[in-house]
């Protein structure tokens, strides 16, 4: 009991003498500069896609903005714009991932794109003959572009397939999407 006792006086005086009226000491020394924080770049451009006769595919060029900084290492995400029927009957804007596949009558199109730090070549690929593909998927198309960081994909855990989580993520919202004009790329 004695020892309890003993144990319990001296657990009550540590807490009495840890008080904060007492006198602030010097500041420390800087701790080391932190990494620079996640920089993610968006921007948008309507496009009319070309059709290429020696591939058989339809073909666009979207440069990157000068004023956006990317790195060869950077990567690249790149969503196409479909409005949708919503609840209340107007339309709703859905942005889905490519590559994307469609099923049509005449076989099977897929939007596809490679990229360099400089431009994005968006395609339009398919196992027939594409030359007569509907405009509907040729002209007027919307695409969005995320530049993310090098390791962003993988260290993040976002779903890179959820536009809505990359540009959470990335705290970009609508407002710092820049709208690239047509009339610049060509």
């Amino acid at each position: 009991m004695k020892k309890l006792f003993t144990l319990f006086t001296i657990f009550s005086l540590v807490l009495v003498s840890c008080s904060d009226d007492g006198s602030v000491g010097p500041e420390g020394p800087p701790g080391p500069p932190g990494a620079d924080g996640l920089i993610g770049y968006t921007f948008e451009s309507t496009v009319d896609f070309d059709y290429i006769d020696e591939f058989n595919y339809w073909s666009t060029l979207v440069n990157v903005p000068a004023d956006i900084e990317t790195f060869d290492s950077d990567g690249m995400l790149v969503y196409r714009l479909e409005q949708v029927e919503g609840d209340d009957g107007g339309l709703v804007d859905t942005w889905s991932m490519i590559p994307q596949n469609y099923f049509i009558d005449e076989g099977t199109i897929q939007y596809v794109f490679n990229y360099t730090a400089a431009d994005v070549e968006l395609i339009i690929d398919g196992n027939f003959d594409l030359i007569n593909l509907d405009t509907g998927f040729t002209d007027g198309q919307t695409f969005r572009f995320i530049v993310v960081p090098a390791d962003y994909a993988q260290t993040s855990g976002v779903d890179v397939s959820d536009y809505n989580a990359v540009m959470k993520d990335l705290n970009i919202t609508e407002s710092n999407i820049a709208p690239i004009q047509e009339d610049i790329l060509r």
